[in-house]
């Protein structure tokens, strides 16, 4: 089918089922690439001098997203690979800068993406990655070659 594979193969799966979902996370991994970026975009060329680690961690969620949704879109074995290290780093930095910035919150003056585990973007950025990781382990199980 000709629309299926205009995400890649990853949108495809040998059972036909894996593709809606695949879909939905790669649109989600898109949004938030282009969410992240914008605002990293602003914050680095407006504000730089205010909070530039907060505002260089924005940028790096940015480009990992957009690492993700490349591996998630392009599929096959390589993309895969490409998107679980992606999603793996995005989980340790969420984890990682969310806790920090509860536990000293004076160390990041205004919000990363990533600050209190995503609680700016309605914790999505803390969820995004786990169901990244089910979703690639599922695909990944099911398939033979």
């Amino acid at each position: 089918m000709r629309d299926r594979s205009a995400l890649g193969p990853a949108a495809e799966s040998s059972d036909g089922g894996s593709g809606g979902p695949v879909r939905v996370l790669v649109v989600l991994y898109a949004l938030f690439a282009l969410a992240a970026g914008a605002r990293a975009g602003v914050q680095l060329s407006t504000r730089f001098a205010e909070a530039p680690v907060a505002y260089l961690l924005s940028a790096l969620a940015a480009v990992v997203y957009v690492v993700a949704t490349v591996g998630l879109v392009r599929g096959g074995r390589g993309g895969r690979r490409t998107a679980l290290a992606a999603i793996l780093v995005e989980l340790v930095g969420v984890l990682v800068v969310g806790t920090l910035s509860l536990a000293d919150p004076a160390a990041f003056p205004d919000e990363t993406v990533w600050s209190g585990y995503g609680r700016g973007y309605g914790y999505v950025p803390l969820l995004l990655p786990v169901l990244g990781l089910l979703l690639l382990r599922r695909g990944t199980a099911g398939r033979t070659s």
